[in-house]
């Protein structure tokens, strides 16, 4: 044996005489070093048999481990405890005190074998394995520890249940959850304890059981921070907001001092219902309670203010930030999403990047999101590109983002190439591709889709329902299209919403299917307005001015100042040369102050959008792009292209008609398009062009004789779907 020890007599104790050296010197530290120079240079050390010797041993060994603690030193605390061993100092005498140094050290297994060793295991031993496994997210061993301590003849205490608690909703647990609490109160501990109450109100909140979390709480005579923000954070995470603001308030009026994690949880639920003026005042607290330089407050602070609509308070706040993290930056980039300045959001997340912060997967979506909604597809490539080097591409939320983006900007080859390397496909990634599908005219594959879910054994939800309706709908696709509904109709356990009806009456009103479609709005209890504005705008479509009159009569007795509906029956009366009755919609317009939101298209071009109005000239390259239309309506004339003047919603002569057909917004930024892409990305590259408002029928023909003489694929995203217009066809087949 290394280190060989003189035996003394049967029942001496062996203890090693440099602990008299230790008792000597002035730090730990020198100590720590000096005994393991000894050790690892295998030099003996003598014994004396003194039970004075061993309580002194004892004692520096409890020394020498507290400075293995304190220098977080596993390898050194493992020589220690070998010394132990191999000097046949009791070492399990210090169990709970080795158990200690290996579990601070990082080494739970370890602390493990000796809790194994030790023949009786004291309260505070079993207390430390259990919650240190449950801190590392071990909680199922954790779970088992705390199952054999009762066949062993040990009693839990507070400071176990406050532990199983956490562990049981960690894993889903409800009844062995509710079994634990019933056996806390069988063993006379006291729920009004506000140890183990906070963590009885956190476990029944995470399980959304709140009447049970406020009714442990209401059994808390004193209680503190801890507790009440654990009911909070409770009631926000379940949309239970008005309840945690009231929660908040009874907190500060029984004089509790709210922490960081209070003020961040009850801002959230403020942003969440708007209540903008007590956001305000729960601010004021902030700052008065010295806690508005705290990252917590501070974020939560931005996101209220940004679902309330308050962008540049948002951004007062995020300049406060001397160095935000990456919560920080993706709550200011999703406030700015959410509030329609997806530029602003982009442009955010490129100087996070340049900052060095690196994104995560939450952050990645929203900026994808930012990109879908602006249709910014090269944007939205760069961001793919970041996305596999950073290695977040099996992400499922990083992946269905993608899918997304790509459906929404027109290229549903690259979607179903994302959507086809996704390790695992899930409802949010389906119904992505369903949707992008449906916007993209492709109703067969979306149908495909969405019967493979049954293999896949996901269950379709509204959103699902919602985008193959709508896919059906883009796709002509009547039959299908009803025996979906009637899926939805039939089944017991759910009911068509009124999203649902809506699709069905856009699916018929556009197949010129009407009188079916107000017979189905007829069937539903108090239809909404969406239901009438789409029988409305299927009107337009075939010209039924009397049944537009019906539908427009019941959305303007829903909302009576309704602009969209002014504006579509003027255009019926406009399509059919009612004159005098447009001119009689456009003065109640002028009476009640309405406004027409003008047509508008936009082009991306060297990651800019470039915006068009009809007969913009504000374009620094107006005159470039005015010869290049002219050029091309020249060469679509000779192909047989004739203006269809029926479109144009003014009392003008036919000329003039004309005229103010070659200039609409779609036909000046495919003009700047093409002028542009000659430079850029040469001649072969796909035109995307978007407009806010329905292509009209003059332009989408229009379109099909340009695809033909410039050669290029043209696509074209309008309010309802996508175009895809090539060699004179489009994807739609004329049916949009």
């Amino acid at each position: 044996m290394r280190g060989a020890l003189s035996q003394i007599s049967t029942n001496s104790i062996r203890i090693p005489i440099f602990f008299q050296f230790i008792s000597k010197t002035p730090t730990t530290q020198h100590n720590l070093h000096w005994f393991c120079s000894q050790l690892h240079q295998n030099k003996p050390i003598n014994v004396i048999n003194s039970q004075n010797s061993l309580s002194q041993s004892a004692n520096s060994y409890i020394s020498l481990l507290k400075q293995c603690t304190d220098q977080k030193s596993l390898t050194q605390a493992k020589r220690i405890h070998l010394h132990m061993i191999e000097f046949g100092f009791p070492y399990l005498s210090l169990g709970n005190k080795l158990i200690d140094t290996y579990l601070k050290c990082g080494s739970i297994d370890h602390a493990q074998k000796v809790f194994d060793e030790m023949p009786q295991r004291h309260i505070v031993a079993w207390n430390s394995m259990i919650s240190s496994y449950i801190r590392l997210r071990r909680s199922k061993e954790g779970l088992r520890l705390y199952e054999k301590m009762l066949p062993e003849g040990i009693i839990a205490d507070q400071f176990t249940f406050s532990s199983v608690f956490k562990a049981f909703s960690d894993l889903g647990l409800l009844y062995e959850g509710r079994r634990a609490h019933g056996r806390l109160i069988v063993l006379g501990l006291e729920v009004t304890n506000v140890f183990i109450g906070s963590a009885l109100v956190d476990m029944y909140a995470k399980f959304g059981k709140l009447r049970d979390a406020r009714s442990v709480l209401d059994q808390i005579f004193e209680k503190d921070v801890v507790l009440v923000t654990a009911l909070i954070v409770g009631y926000t995470q379940n949309g239970e907001d008005g309840e945690a603001i009231e929660v908040f308030g009874n907190m500060v009026h029984e004089g509790i001092k709210a922490n960081e994690f209070t003020f961040a949880s009850v801002l959230i639920a403020c942003g969440n219902l708007r209540e903008l003026s007590k956001g305000k005042l729960i601010h004021g607290v902030i700052i008065k309670s010295g806690f508005e330089s705290v990252t917590a407050s501070q974020t939560s602070l931005l996101s209220m203010y940004s679902k309330c609509g308050l962008v540049e308070d948002c951004l007062k706040v995020f300049d406060q930030f001397s160095n935000p993290n990456l919560v920080t930056w993706t709550a200011v980039i999703a406030g700015l999403v959410h509030n329609g300045r997806e530029e602003s959001a982009l442009l955010m997340f490129c100087q996070m990047i340049r900052n060095s912060i690196n994104p995560n997967a939450f952050t990645i979506s929203t900026a994808l999101r930012a990109c879908s909604s602006l249709a910014m597809f090269e944007q939205g490539k760069q961001i793919h590109a970041h996305i596999t080097k950073t290695g977040l591409d099996s992400d499922r939320f990083s992946g269905s983002a993608l899918v997304d983006m790509y459906g929404k900007c027109g290229s549903i080859g690259m979607a179903r190439l994302v959507f086809d390397s996704l390790v695992e496909l899930d409802l949010v990634s389906i119904n992505s591709m369903i949707y992008g599908y449906a916007q993209n005219g492709y109703g067969h594959e979306a149908i495909t889709l969405f019967d493979q879910m049954r293999n896949l054994k996901l269950e379709p939800n509204d959103a699902t329902f919602i985008s193959i309706l709508s896919a059906c709908s883009n796709a002509g696709l009547i039959k299908e299209g009803h025996q979906i509904f009637s899926t939805i109709s039939n089944n017991p356990n759910k009911e068509p919403t009124k999203d649902h009806y809506a699709c069905m009456v856009d699916l018929l009103g556009r197949a010129g299917r009407l009188e079916e479609a107000e017979q189905l709005i007829s069937q539903v209890k108090n239809p909404d307005i969406v239901m009438w504005r789409t029988l409305l705008s299927a009107c337009r479509i075939h010209g039924n001015v009397e049944m537009a009159k019906r539908a427009a009569k019941n959305v303007l007795e829903l909302e009576p100042e309704d602009d969209g509906t002014y504006i579509l029956l003027s255009n019926i009366y406009a399509l059919t040369g009612n004159w005098n009755e447009v001119i009689k919609m456009k003065a109640s317009m002028r009476e009640m102050r309405l406004k027409k939101d003008p047509a508008m298209s936009w082009v991306e071009v060297d990651r800019e959008i470039h915006t068009f109005m009809a007969g913009d000239c504000s374009h620094p390259r107006a005159t470039e792009i005015y010869e290049e239309l002219e050029r091309l309506i020249e060469k679509i004339k000779d192909l047989g292209y004739v203006p269809d003047t029926r479109f144009v919603l003014q009392d003008l002569d036919e000329m003039e008609k004309e005229k103010s057909l070659y200039y609409h917004s779609e036909k000046l930024a495919i003009s700047f398009g093409l002028l542009s892409s000659v430079s850029s990305v040469g001649k072969t590259a796909s035109i995307r062009i978007f407009k806010n408002l329905r292509v009209c029928g003059d332009c989408h023909s229009w379109i099909k004789f340009v695809s033909i003489v410039a050669g290029r694929e043209i696509i074209a995203r309008d309010a309802k779907r996508f175009h895809h217009f090539r060699d004179g066809y489009c994807s739609c087949g004329d049916y949009w």
